[in-house]
């Protein structure tokens, strides 16, 4: 198996919702996820997110959303926030 074109880091916020407030069965998911099809290719899982959260892009796993910004020179996926669909956008 091969290097992932991309690295996955998680910024504080994203790491307490894991940890503390997703269901287990959905933090699961979301590694999984961040692990695999969004380290390989992190433009085709997610779409481009508009208004205030322009230049991030947005994947959904279950009834939550994860945000993640992608920098392309250092292939590196910084993933931002988690939350449920309906309050990721009231959040920013």
């Amino acid at each position: 198996m091969s290097e992932p074109a991309y690295r996955v880091v998680f910024r504080s916020p994203a790491r307490r919702v894991i940890a503390d407030q997703l269901p287990e069965a959905v933090a699961a998911a979301v590694l999984e996820f961040c692990a695999v099809p969004l380290s390989e290719n992190p433009h085709r899982v997610g779409k481009a997110l508009l208004g205030p959260l322009a230049g991030l892009h947005g994947a959904r796993r279950s009834t939550y959303r994860i945000v993640y910004l992608i920098d392309d020179e250092h292939h590196v996926v910084d993933v931002v926030d988690i939350a449920h669909r309906g309050d990721i956008y009231r959040r920013r």
